[in-house]
């Protein structure tokens, strides 16, 4: 076979060589230790946790060593890409924080390794099959589809493996008089890779997630070019890494089958391959079933990542329950690190679990109260008022119409070492203040169980006048012991505990009256600093509102 003539005939177009591509895309100058890693995702559509929770492995992993992080666009599959998909991929990256360095972007690109997009390097990976063509590595295939079924039953039959190897690959050693003949027919075909390998041969490799393994050599011809010029993710995977300086490739597990694949096309390349790390699949437990499953976008609104923004998620709780997952030792760091920057924390394959990583709803939600916790009064009611003004227009105008009222409601109990964790969505806001607001007070005056109505009735009587909204929280405490007194409850809680057939009820039921009727129910912040923020006018109301109603 003239492998330089069969080259020409293929790729008649190209006349640029590889190393005139490899002068292109010089080596990265970087610290020593410095990773590169990227996230590149298709434009199909649908952003979900996965592709968040790799993404952050490579952010860290990334920035951590003083690295770079970009963001390629695998774009080569044009039937299932959707119109604006690139931009979903920005928007979300952006949305969640993640700082990526250089590719793809809404204004065009940033970097010196692009193009980003892999439909615009069509002449770089035509460039590379071509040499290999010449190389004898690859050759064409005119196999048409029912050929390839045919071959497929006769496999399926004879129980050997699927694939186009050995005596399957019918087109490996045609002479080059049979591919011309179907090239001036016109017929379509697509270019292989000539694989020597064998699945009784072993690899051994060692991931930065499932340790040291040992796979089997690759036997296909896979294809490296499709029909249309445009490369497999296998071949395109391969190129791109390399010219774009990639160290370490992370994805799901689902790819590790490819691993032999990409191995061998490096060493046919004769380029050095990148780490890999292979992440866990997110799982659930099936409230079904009660086992375990792969999270399912069919099943579970969860995996979508818009599903997060709807329900008032705060990004950095999103991203602290992820790091939780893949890391077993962030929890121990935070608790010791309460007020540090998530990414103070020393990142590591080393402790990422190499089984499916456990997501429940349930603990993101305690992880999100914790984060919220954290943050200032003015940064909760900047997240909210950006939520609502979306997913709660009405709530929106209220929690903004008066923005220090409510953010002195939301200072209160927040901060020292042990701030209220009333919030887990930016959602929760409204049910945790909807009592300030008029419009959306609706009292439940169920009483505590050793409280009258008459006695209620009498407590509210006594404390109205009293009311002073420049009470300190002593001198409140100290009047409600004197209406405990005054209405028959004990003024001591001791005392009520070691008597309590000589009381109606202890001084806890009292101040528990005054906050059903000021904020209709029996579970609100520090009742003081409530009254103190609503005013007299208000207060006098809500007081009058509850004496009539029970």
């Amino acid at each position: 076979m003239d492998n330089h003539k069969l080259a020409e005939l293929l790729f008649p177009h190209i006349t640029s060589t590889p190393e005139e591509i490899e002068a292109r895309y010089p080596r990265r100058e970087l610290p020593e230790g410095a990773k590169v890693t990227r996230i590149a995702p298709s434009p199909t559509g649908f952003m979900h946790l996965g592709n968040l929770y790799g993404a952050l492995v490579d952010e860290r992993l990334a920035h951590q060593s003083g690295g770079v992080f970009y963001l390629r666009i695998e774009d080569t599959d044009k039937k299932r890409e959707v119109e604006g998909g690139v931009k979903m991929i920005i928007d979300t990256f952006r949305s969640f924080g993640l700082s990526i360095d250089e590719g793809a972007t809404l204004e065009g690109e940033t970097g010196d390794y692009g193009p980003y997009r892999q439909s615009q390097r069509a002449q770089i990976y035509q460039t590379y099959v071509k040499s290999l063509v010449e190389r004898g590595l690859a050759y064409p295939c005119f196999c048409t589809e029912e050929e390839l079924e045919a071959a497929h039953k006769q496999q399926e039959q004879k129980k050997e493996n699927f694939g186009y190897y050995g005596p399957y690959a019918v087109w490996r050693d045609r002479p080059i008089e049979d591919i011309e003949a179907e090239l001036k027919k016109g017929s379509p075909y697509v270019v292989r890779f000539r694989s020597e390998g064998s699945i009784d041969n072993r690899i051994r490799h060692e991931d930065l997630v499932k340790g040291k393994m040992e796979v089997p050599e690759n036997d296909q011809d896979i294809v490296l070019l499709k029909s249309d010029g445009i490369p497999t993710y296998h071949f395109a995977h391969v190129v791109d890494d390399h010219l774009m300086g990639t160290s370490i490739v992370v994805r799901g597990e689902e790819w590790l089958a490819t691993l032999p694949v990409h191995l061998q096309l490096f060493r046919a390349m004769g380029w050095r391959a990148p780490k890999y790390a292979h992440t866990a699949q997110l799982m659930k437990i099936d409230p079904e079933t009660g086992g375990k499953r792969k999270l399912s976008k069919r099943k579970d609104p969860e995996l979508a990542l818009s599903f997060y923004y709807k329900e008032g998620y705060s990004v950095p709780a999103v991203m602290e329950y992820l790091m939780t997952l893949l890391n077993s030792n962030f929890e121990e760091w935070r608790r010791a690190n309460p007020d540090a920057p998530m990414n103070d924390f020393p990142f590591s394959t080393k402790k990422m679990s190499a089984s499916g990583a456990l997501f429940d709803m349930d603990k993101l939600n305690d992880v999100s109260k914790n984060v919220i916790s954290r943050m200032t009064a003015e940064a909760v009611y900047d997240a909210v008022a950006q939520w609502s003004v979306v997913n709660d227009p009405e709530f929106h105008a209220l929690f903004t119409r008066d923005p220090e009222l409510t953010k002195g409601y939301l200072a209160i109990g927040r901060g020292g070492k042990k701030p209220r964790k009333d919030l887990a969505l930016w959602s929760d806001a409204k049910p945790y203040m909807d009592f300030m607001f008029d419009e959306l007070f609706a009292p439940d005056y169920t009483l505590p169980e050793r409280v009258s109505p008459e006695d209620a009735k009498a407590i509210l009587a006594v404390f109205k006048p009293q009311f002073d909204q420049n009470d300190t929280p002593d001198g409140f405490f100290e009047k409600m012991k004197a209406i405990a007194e005054q209405t028959g409850f004990a003024s001591d809680t001791k005392a009520y505990k070691e008597h309590p057939e000589q009381y109606k009820g202890p001084v806890g039921d009292v101040s528990m009256v005054i906050r059903i009727a000021i904020a209709g129910r029996q579970n609100a912040p520090d009742l003081q600093s409530v009254m103190k923020l609503m005013g007299r006018e208000k207060v006098q109301s809500r007081l009058d509102r509850c004496m009539a109603a029970i």
